[in-house]
């Protein structure tokens, strides 16, 4: 196989039957691809839905059942059962563009790439507030097809990685993230060690499904709150107790200075623009996420319900 298309899914099985649908009108050119769906949720509401589209796609769909809700353990299944020489991973609350996989790897010839990481652009309810569509809060950030990213500009979302290298990472996603959420940020700093090299594909989109319960302020702060936890962890988990403790004292010193601005600003602007108010407010709470991760809290965003 030229390309593994990897689904992790939990407890979304109309969401997961839309994706494959999508993924079967797609254009392959050639290119051998084949789909891995790994259902996480213990009762395997996802299994049926994989294998009834088995009978209906033109791709092979192969399906794993990882009965313990944990993501990293869902992921290493993928890469683990994925034939192809590169992976490529979308959730299964996304859809993608037409052409998606061919963008991605032909993005991934030109650049020499390890890692390519499309664009996730937010596909909202009728109902989602104008505030919440004007802010961006769920809109990618832009990049050129070919530019560099750091790690912690990656996410797993929309992201084709080349397997082989993958695999010299132990898991490759590390389970101590499997229920706080922050795996994937893990697997680009762990990957970044090993020299790899990741560029942005702007033609390769997927849209994101934002459901209602998430289109409130409550939500966007939490989401900033949990990336501020992910990106502290991610950085110091493989440092040596000493570096460590410097890492902590630098980022905890720069996100007190940070909260206390952004969280000032956020009142100022409150009475002038409710929208600027929103954004200081939600890189105060990014800041207070970095400072939870520093004191050892860690929050359990994927936890089974």
């Amino acid at each position: 196989m030229d390309l593994s298309i990897c689904i992790c899914t939990f407890r979304r099985p109309e969401l997961l039957g839309h994706l494959l649908a999508a993924l079967g009108r797609q254009s392959f050119d050639g290119v051998r691809a084949e789909i891995v769906v790994v259902d996480n949720d213990p009762a395997a509401s996802g299994l049926p839905v994989a294998r009834k589209w088995s009978a209906c796609l033109p791709l092979p769909i192969q399906t794993v059942h990882v009965p313990t809700p944990n993501i990293s353990m869902a992921r290493n299944a993928a890469v683990h059962a994925a034939t192809g020489r590169f992976i490529l991973f979308i959730d299964d609350d996304e859809s993608p563009e037409p052409d998606w996989p061919l963008h991605m790897l032909r993005t991934q010839a030109a650049h020499k790439a390890d890692i390519v990481v499309g664009p996730v652009c937010p596909r909202y309810h009728e109902q989602a507030p104008a505030w919440i569509v004007a802010g961006g809060f769920f809109a990618p950030r832009a990049h050129a097809t070919g530019d560099s990213l750091r790690p912690d500009q990656g996410y797993s979302g929309n992201t084709l990685i080349r397997r082989e290298m993958a695999l010299k990472l132990p898991g490759p996603f590390d389970p101590a993230f499997g229920a706080t959420g922050g795996e994937d940020a893990m697997f680009l700093w762990d990957m970044h060690g090993l020299s790899a090299r990741m560029v942005w594909c702007a033609e390769a989109a997927v849209s994101e499904h934002v459901p209602t319960a998430r289109t409130n302020l409550a939500w966007i702060l939490r989401r900033a709150y949990w990336g501020g936890q992910t990106l502290v962890r991610a950085r110091a988990n493989r440092l040596p107790p000493a570096r460590k403790a410097a890492l902590f004292a630098y980022l905890g010193l720069r996100a007190t200075t940070q909260l206390l601005l952004a969280g000032a600003f956020a009142l100022c602007l409150l009475p002038v623009s409710r929208l600027k108010a929103i954004r200081w407010l939600n890189t105060a709470s990014a800041q207070a996420g970095k400072l939870s991760a520093i004191v050892g809290y860690h929050n359990r965003e994927y936890a089974a319900s």
